[in-house]
């Protein structure tokens, strides 16, 4: 420990423009009555969710998606968890850091 020298080094790499970083988002879903379960094994299966939880509360699933911008967050929501049935609202929180 003390007196000990060490060549290894954390170096924080900073960030480059125009290297792309994947974007978090977070999309509250509202579920048809009895609906939770069978809808987060549907939504498990799409492609960029990386996690999805039933939880009580104003909602009934918490989705994590990560994919490579933006844009790809409107086509998880809109095209890929909207378009499961039993779906009946969905309201999508991009991650800001």
């Amino acid at each position: 420990m003390f007196g000990e020298s060490s060549s290894a080094t954390a170096v924080e790499q900073p960030r480059v423009r125009g290297v792309s970083e994947m974007v978090a988002a977070y999309i509250m879903v509202k579920a048809n009555t009895g609906e939770a379960d069978r809808l987060k094994n549907t939504i498990l299966d799409i492609d960029g969710v990386e996690d999805a939880h039933i939880v009580a509360g104003d909602v009934d699933i918490i989705v994590k998606v990560n994919v490579e911008n933006p844009a790809e967050v409107k086509t998880v929501a809109a095209d890929g968890i909207q378009g499961v049935q039993g779906v009946e609202d969905t309201q999508t929180y991009i991650s800001m850091d």
